[in-house]
């Protein structure tokens, strides 16, 4: 059956693995074939290309955007990707081939780099623009050098391996990113190859603009969508269990077995994510099913995603949360009974482009929930300009989140849990469907609550 499948940017790195528990395993002659491998860069490019995902270290983009010299790094970053490539030699990569191709690739966009910051410097044009040029040069980077060299490798050990370069590096007309991937599948017989696709795609509306970090994932579902799979599978470095292993212990989880695209979106809506939501909806309304994988079992399944499931036994299927998040509580007295209070609240929040993730409301307050990244200091001075007061605390958040979970006593256990480790719940809530209940606790409680609840759940 043809299959699109992803792979991720840890699972790339560890190549051999790749080939020997994706490439290879139980298959053979024609059986290598009919798959499409949408690949990210290899671990760490990017970060060096625009910036470090989790410290904000400042990569190449950010020396140009602050019109610092971006030429160095670029030189380094050749260095850094060579090294990189001595790596797989041992796997049957070309190296001079390889050297060659990342050498030319980023000679070439240091020349679009130097025209765009000559542009910048003439202060005519807004900066904006020119930037996310800039950065959408230098994202293609990574995903062009590890596709052309897992192809190269994949070619070498006579596989029949075709690159897809979707990076439209020397392409100028102006394609959307479906019709880019469109043209560039058009000619090829996938039952005869095995397609090496680049995660970054080049188009009009610009991916790094729309998804930013999370365009490799929005790459693999349009390809999906064009192509019409049997199946689209993701391959990560872990698999997606019912709480995180290295807090309640690999013998207390145990890997999600089916779950819908329902309970995904609540996943990745704290930080857990299976897919990137704008890359899921393409997939659930066409009705694509999704598996995520373990790169490092391959004997295993995974978990399947489908858009009808709904577990057979009422249950909690994951426990999970971040301690990344802060909540923000307006109070005023005039808020009871007045209409508009809210809608306005919320006008400010899309004003400074700040989503929430929680709220919950009383007479005369409101407290939202948003991720401590997305922290303003412009939006909570508006916020006490219009309202008697305005609190700001540190928190993390628990979920018990499941497909099929709406029974009796769900809420009370949950909460004893809690209470018998001396965890207090300062808010809690969930919808009427009941996908995703949630716990406002102490930052410092964390690690213990997601362990009580897993006990007393799973």
């Amino acid at each position: 059956m043809l299959t699109v499948e992803k792979i991720g940017g840890t699972s790339m790195t560890a190549l051999g693995d790749v080939i020997k528990n994706i490439i290879l395993f139980e298959r053979s002659g024609e059986q290598l074939y009919n798959r499409i491998f949408v690949v990210s860069a290899f671990s760490g490019v990017t970060n060096l290309l625009l910036e470090n995902k989790k410290t904000g270290a400042p990569g190449v983009y950010h020396k140009l955007a602050n019109y610092k010299d971006f030429h160095t790094p670029l030189k380094q970053l050749i260095t850094r990707l060579k090294q990189i490539n001595k790596t797989y030699e041992g796997l049957g990569l070309n190296i001079a081939e390889a050297d060659r191709y990342i050498e030319t690739r980023i000679n070439d966009a240091q020349t679009y780099l130097e025209n765009l910051a000559n542009i910048l410097a003439s202060g005519y044009v807004g900066k904006e623009g020119i930037l996310q040029a800039a950065r959408e040069i230098l994202a293609s980077i990574g995903e062009s050098h590890s596709a052309f060299n897992f192809t190269n490798i994949l070619q070498n050990m006579g596989i029949n391996a075709t690159l897809v370069d979707l990076s439209g590096f020397h392409d100028h007309r102006a394609l959307t990113i479906d019709q880019r991937i469109k043209k560039d599948l058009a000619h090829i017989d996938f039952s005869k190859t095995i397609t090496i696709v680049t995660g970054y795609a080049k188009g009009t509306e610009g991916i790094m603009r729309e998804f930013d970090r999370g365009y490799s994932e929005v790459t693999f579902s349009k390809i999906a969508v064009a192509v019409q799979p049997q199946e689209a599978i993701i391959h990560k470095e872990y698999h997606l269990c019912t709480a995180d292993p290295q807090l309640v212990g690999v013998e207390n989880c145990f890997p999600v077995g089916n779950t819908n695209y329902d309970v995904a979106d609540q996943l990745a809506d704290v930080g857990m994510e299976a897919i990137h939501p704008k890359a899921s909806k393409p997939l659930e309304i066409n009705d694509i099913d999704l598996r995520i994988k373990n790169t490092f079992q391959p004997e295993h399944p995974g978990t399947l995603i489908t858009r009808e499931y709904i577990c057979d036994k009422k249950r909690v299927e994951v426990i999970t949360g971040t301690d990344k998040v802060i909540m923000i509580d307006i109070y005023d007295p005039s808020m009871v009974g007045n209409v508009g209070t809210d809608f306005h609240i919320m006008q400010l929040f899309y004003k400074f482009g700040v989503s929430y993730s929680f709220k919950a409301t009383s007479a005369n307050s409101i407290s939202i929930v948003i991720w401590e990244k997305d922290y303003n200091k412009k939006l909570i001075g508006e916020l006490e300009d219009n309202y008697e007061k305005v609190a700001v605390e540190k928190m993390a958040m628990v979920c018990l989140i499941g497909s099929n979970m709406d029974q009796p006593g769900l809420l009370a256990k949950s909460a004893t849990a809690l209470a018998q480790k001396g965890i207090n719940i300062k808010s809690c809530g969930f919808a009427l469907r009941m996908v995703n209940i949630q716990f406002l606790i102490a930052r410092e409680d964390f690690d213990e609550a997601i362990r009580a609840l897993n006990k007393a759940m799973c």
